[in-house]
Order: structure tokens, then sequence, then C-alpha cells
């Protein structure tokens, strides 16, 4: 039977993982070396997994074909140093469950199922989708993904609590923002069931309710220090783990300024780690957006005048 952990207790994909961007060329291509080129800084400064082709990744403007190479090359830059989390969720479940299967015959660590989003199906239809993907691909670890503001559907507690008792389904995102979901998941899931932030600001109220970590987007500029926080919260040292949310969270509300990921891919670029353009119908990031950005790249020491 798979697990979300590790025998030592350790979560199966660890403690954080980062939702990576997809880098495109200034055509609008996708720059798999670039590509390579991150996932080997992002494990480098932290990260245990990373989820390929996630809404970060700009996954709805992606091909299949361009996703599956993705994979590979991800796959090939990381293998042996952190997990590979394949975003193949669809709102189209046969859909879901071929492209779940290609990353599977890939060999990648995981999938990440994303709630089926425009046809709003009820609970039980939401049961049966991923439960179908799961039984489909048994032998690759899922983890389910739960945003109703990109959806307009939320996966409810119940049901999350049925679905964890399906083997290969071992996790959540969890980025409803809602606090008492989060605790109510931890109640009636086992302890196993891993429980992932799906927003940086909530990671450490989370991890307070039972979270085992976060599925980051600002870990692309700070995952040491996301490490470290997570770390102190684990060993006890609440104050430590306290100081490093206060000092990183303007950065977690700065990436949300518009719609992920335009400020992130405009903060790298300031960084000089340009990750190129985003693909329509998102924009670039404007002059007013770049000016306040670089102020909080400023005020954390990422970026000098």
């Amino acid at each position: 039977m798979l697990t979300a952990s590790h025998p030592e207790g350790r979560p199966l994909f660890g403690q954080l993982i980062t939702a990576m961007v997809t880098p495109f060329t200034t055509s609008g291509a996708v720059d798999y070396g670039r590509a390579e080129a991150l996932a080997d800084d992002l494990v480098a400064s932290g990260s245990d997994g990373l989820v390929v082709c996630g809404t970060t990744g700009e996954s709805p403007t992606l091909t299949w074909d361009e996703e599956y190479e993705l994979f590979q090359v991800v796959q090939r830059a990381v293998v042996g140093r952190a997990k590979v989390i394949a975003g193949t969720g669809s709102n189209a479940t046969a859909e879901a469950i071929a492209a779940t299967q290609q990353a599977a015959k890939l060999g990648l660590d995981g999938s990440l199922q994303v709630v089926p989003y425009y046809n709003k199906p009820p609970q039980e239809g939401l049961y049966g989708h991923f439960r179908a993907i799961a039984e489909a691909t048994p032998d690759l670890p899922m983890l389910l993904y739960n945003i109703p503001g990109r959806t307009g559907c939320k996966l409810e507690g119940t049901t999350i609590a049925r679905l964890a008792e399906i083997p290969n389904i071992v996790g959540i995102k969890e980025a409803t923002g809602d606090l008492d979901l989060a605790s109510q998941i931890r109640a009636h899931t086992p302890p196993e069931f891993a429980i992932y932030s799906g927003d940086d600001s909530l990671t450490l109220p989370l991890m307070a309710v039972g979270a085992q970590g976060v599925v980051s987007v600002a870990s692309h500029l700070v995952g040491a220090d996301l490490k470290r926080c997570m770390e102190a919260f684990v060993a006890g040292n609440l104050s430590q783990a306290q100081a490093l949310h206060i000092k990183l969270f303007p950065l977690f509300r700065a990436l949300f300024w518009n719609t992920n990921p335009i400020p992130l891919k405009a903060a790298l670029y300031l960084l000089g780690r340009d990750s190129g353009v985003v693909r329509s119908p998102l924009v670039p990031a404007g002059e007013e957006l770049l000016v306040k950005l670089k102020a909080v790249l400023m005020s954390l020491g990422l970026m000098s005048e």
C-alpha cells in the first residue's frame, strides 16, 4: 500500500514542494533548457519536490505534448535529488486518466489532480472523478488540489475523508484559505495523509493544525528561508518560525498582487533569473507592479538598487 510518509515519518514528497513556473522564449515557445536549469536551482535552494505543469506553470496554455516533454526534462535534471509531481488534472475524467497514465509510464513520482473546473460537479461526481484516476494509476501517488477560487468548485471535507481511504491518494494541496476545513481534514484522515498548504502565507497557520508542508510559489525566490521556517516549527522553535514567517509575509502577498505567475515571473526577471514571457491570455507585469515588486525584493535583501 502506498502511503504519504516514509517509514521514518517524513512526508513522501517532502516538506517544500515548488509549483514550478514554465519558462518561455520571447516568441512564447517552451524553453526546455531554462526549465532544466531552473529545476536544478530550485532543488539546490531546498525544494524536496517540484510540481511541473501546475497553475504556476501555466498549464491551461500548454499542450499535452509540451507537458510530457517538460516532465522528462525536469525529471532528468533532478533525478535522485527531488520528487517530480505531474500536474495532469483536467475537468474531463478520461483526459486526466490518459495524462496521468502517461506520467506513470514516464516514471514520475506522483500526480497533482486539481478539482474539475467550470463544469462544477457535485461531491459525488468529484469523488468518482478522483477515484477513477487513482484506480487507473494504482502505483502512482496522487495529491488532490482544492482551489475553489480557480475552479469554482470546492472539495468538501467529507469527500476528502472518503478519498483518503483510497491507497494511492496520499495527500492534498489545500488552497481554500479555510483553516476550519484544514482542521476537519486532519481530524478525519489518517495521520499519514499529507496536508500541504497551497498558499505560502498560510503555511505556518496550517502546520499548526496538522499540515506537513507547502506547495510554494515563493520558494522560487526564498526557498532556504521557507525550509528553515518549517524546520523551526517542527523542532518546536516557534519564535524563530514566526519571525521567518513575518519576514517573508510581504513577499507572499506581493506575489499575488496580480494573477499568478505574472508577479513571480516579473520578480525572477528583476533578479536576473528571467523565465521569459507569460502566455496569452495572461499579460506581462506593468511598470507600477515592477516598481512595487522591486521595493519588496530590496527590503528582503534579494536585490540592490
